[in-house]
């Protein structure tokens, strides 16, 4: 199991962020946590990610309860919030990350950006959705064990947003990584994820393949499913 979270709680004053989350990723497969903002998404990524200390329960990564270097090397974090460094091209930027990483090519970083001619740009003049491509692509090129990627097609084209959805998945069931990915997007999210966890004020309130949980709630998508269980 590349990923265990077990009865996970984190509080921040009076603020219950999480509430008893528990869930596990295996080889091959996508996690995907939805919710609607202040659900506890990315709490909870942050804490799996150990950048972030739970106040109970267990996380273990790799079969193990801390990081390393070793073990960090193994994975890939995508922030919502993530930048990048000013003055470098996209090219530049991917070369830079195969020098730290000691692996990964360039060309098939550059493949999987999808940006052409753009990739020789300085980052600093792309689009919100250009730099969210050459990030997700840059995962894809490292080849890590576990990806982790919070809103990976925020601001990215619907065009460019399924290039990223089909690489993504392709890369899962290629490789066998396993993938936690976040989307406010409920029709990406049963498209691209094997399992759905939906969370509301801290805690899972359903989980399962998209398809089961469709028609547990007799429902036509996912998206229904999601209001439904907000709503209450």
């Amino acid at each position: 199991m590349l990923v265990e979270v077990s009865s996970v709680s984190k509080s921040f004053g009076n603020v219950r962020a999480l509430v008893n989350v528990s869930l596990r990723v295996p080889p091959s497969r996508i996690v995907c946590l939805v919710g609607p903002n202040g659900a506890g998404k990315t709490t909870l990524l942050r804490i799996i990610m150990g950048l972030l200390k739970p106040d109970g329960g267990t996380v273990r990564v790799f079969g193990r309860a801390e990081w390393s270097t070793e073990l960090r090397s193994r994975a890939y974090y995508l922030p919502q919030e993530a930048g990048l460094p000013k003055g470098l091209t996209g090219r530049e930027f991917l070369s830079f990350l195969t020098k730290i990483y000691g692996r990964g090519s360039v060309e098939r970083g550059a493949e999987f950006s999808n940006l052409g001619k753009d990739l020789d740009r300085r980052v600093d003049e792309y689009s919100t959705g250009m730099k969210r491509r050459l990030l997700v692509a840059a995962g894809l090129m490292l080849e890590p064990e576990l990806m982790v990627l919070d809103e990976p097609t925020a601001g990215v084209d619907v065009v460019h947003a399924l290039y990223v959805r089909e690489a993504v998945t392709s890369f899962a069931r290629e490789k066998g990584a396993g993938i936690i990915y976040t989307s406010h997007n409920m029709l990406e999210v049963q498209y691209v994820c094997d399992e759905a966890i939906v969370m509301h004020q801290g805690a899972v309130v359903e989980a399962g393949a998209p398809d089961e949980i469709i028609a547990k709630y007799k429902v036509k998508n996912l998206e229904e499913v999601f209001v439904r269980v907000v709503r209450g």
